[in-house]
């Protein structure tokens, strides 16, 4: 797997060397609530068998600040009837724009190196600034529907998001 870049960022594939930190990240339940598979507690047991087995056909990388190295989240497509990506941040990174630019590197390499004409992501109707994220992608609602959250361990309203490349790139040249 490759390593992406953008203006702030580093996405790179994950190391054993990152379990501490995705231990620490996805153990606050405000960030695990906001996915739809990540278990809370989460254990650095689950952040060994996420990179032992989690990660074997999708295409998962960690999110690492240029400037000090600090890994403060992770992004990754996974190729479920056509690719789905998402993204999540340790709660100290929220704010600053990082899921913007790590989504949308994400997203540009899901259409040029992949080839993809199609990308989709969700969002819990609580989240309102991951929807926020996937709009400045240019992104579409594409439907509702419970989805569960296994750190809630419940289903919860989500919103289906569509991102096509011709969307993708009409955003981009605005």
């Amino acid at each position: 797997m490759c390593v992406l870049e953008t203006e702030r960022l580093i996405l790179r594939p994950p190391r054993p060397t990152d379990i501490t930190a995705m231990t620490v990240w996805l153990g606050d339940y405000d960030v695990a609530k906001m996915t739809s598979r990540i278990p809370h507690p989460y254990s650095e047991d689950d952040a060994e068998a996420f990179l032992a087995d989690g990660i074997i056909g999708t295409y998962f990388f960690v999110i690492q600040r240029k400037a000090d190295g600090l890994f403060m989240g992770g992004t990754g497509l996974h190729p479920a009837e056509g690719y789905e990506f998402g993204y999540w941040l340790g709660k100290p990174f929220w704010g600053f724009g990082y899921a913007t630019e790590a989504a949308y590197r994400l997203v540009r390499y899901a259409f040029e190196e992949l080839g993809q004409q199609a990308v989709r992501a969700s969002w819990f109707h609580d989240n309102p600034a991951s929807g926020h994220v996937l709009a400045k992608l240019g992104a579409r609602h594409n439907g509702s529907k419970m989805r569960e959250s296994r750190a809630r361990k419940a289903p919860v309203l989500c919103h289906e998001m569509l991102l096509t490349r011709a969307q993708f790139l009409r955003k981009e040249a605005a």
